[in-house]
């Protein structure tokens, strides 16, 4: 089964055209989409994490604020930078948001991207072992979280005011199933494939940091099957998810002509570029007429290799206009990949 969801960056700023001018614009706004999500029949909310900027930073209040107001939608993070997280406490904000949403959480996790703080998380208190680099703290991080989101113990009860009890105790509370809901978002193939070996679902994004000159979307599907391979080899006992994230505008009135007509122009191939030292194939955005794009995610390889199409929105443009571009979406694209409305949950 396909499904879609919508991916906000979050993006504020008191600035000519912006329609979310504040945090709380950004964050009210965020849950407003959600909900009309939600009626559209769109499966997933999902909001990126990014520290020391004009974006949402800080999601289990969204989440949990969003879990609240819908019933159906999954929500989730796309993605939340380990580098940076207490993973005991975010054990417990995570399984409170879920218990709240009757297990609709899905949250997207990895080691960070490039930021505007230099050493941001050593300000948050988190600083690499020794020996350790950044990514190895945010893996560390990660395998603490997943560790106390089972439910396992991790701290010596004190039997005087434990009511007796000794052994390890876990934090408090605990949701069920959440364990098997968490995604690394993986920017190579070799790191998909250690995340198959995790038991983590895969979650890839607009941009691979390695290119080998196929279209990105080969790349990607690449990617996918190797993880799906490296799960079946390490014998899980569940079915991983697989999400992959595109921008998709259809352009269907004269507004959407007015902000992402020149973007048709010169927005829709793939890019090589450099990040953090390392080639990187960024995606090609869908822009055009609507029944041109079915055609075209129909025939990208890597959507029809995953479950889940994570759809980029321009958040700036306010709940209206995301609702129409999603609405849009889901009438007259997203059935072209195997997408039916989730009405029921």
């Amino acid at each position: 089964m396909k499904r879609i969801g919508f991916l906000s960056f979050g993006h504020w700023g008191n600035v000519e055209g912006s329609r979310t001018r504040t945090a709380r614009d950004a964050l009210l706004q965020g849950i407003e989409l959600a909900v009309a999500a939600e009626e559209l029949g769109v499966n997933g909310a999902f909001f990126r994490v990014h520290h020391f900027a004009r974006q949402l930073a800080s999601p289990f209040p969204l989440l949990a604020a969003v879990a609240a107001r819908t019933s159906r939608i999954e929500m989730g993070t796309a993605v939340i930078d380990m580098r940076y997280e207490n993973p005991l406490y975010m054990a417990e904000e995570a399984a409170a948001t879920d218990l709240i949403s009757e297990g609709r959480l899905q949250l997207g996790i990895s080691r960070g991207s490039p930021e505007p703080a230099r050493d941001g998380a050593a300000v948050f208190g988190h600083v690499p072992a020794e020996g350790e680099n950044p990514a190895e703290m945010a893996r560390r991080h990660a395998a603490v979280f997943r560790h106390a989101v089972t439910g396992a113990g991790v701290a010596e009860a004190d039997p005087r005011y434990a009511g007796g009890a000794t052994g390890l105790l876990p934090v408090q509370p605990n949701s069920p199933g959440l364990g098997e809901r968490i995604w690394w978002g993986a920017g190579t193939r070799a790191t998909a494939v250690w995340t198959a070996e995790q038991g983590m679902n895969l979650m890839s994004s607009t941009l691979l940091t390695e290119d080998t000159g196929v279209p990105f979307d080969e790349l990607q599907a690449e990617q996918i099957s190797m993880f799906r391979k490296a799960w079946a080899d390490a014998g899980h006992g569940h079915e991983p998810r697989v999400s992959v994230s595109r921008s998709v505008l259809p352009l269907v009135d004269d507004e959407d002509r007015r902000y992402f007509g020149l973007s048709a122009l010169r927005e829709t191939r793939d890019q090589v570029g450099i990040i953090d030292g390392f080639i990187a194939r960024f995606g090609k955005s869908y822009v055009g007429e609507p029944d041109v794009l079915a055609e075209q995610l129909a025939a990208d390889s890597a959507v029809q290799a995953a479950d889940t199409l994570l759809l980029t929105v321009p958040n700036q443009l306010g709940v209206d206009f995301n609702a129409k571009l999603l609405g849009n979406i889901a009438r007259h694209i997203a059935p072209a990949i195997g997408w039916t409305p989730n009405t029921s949950g």
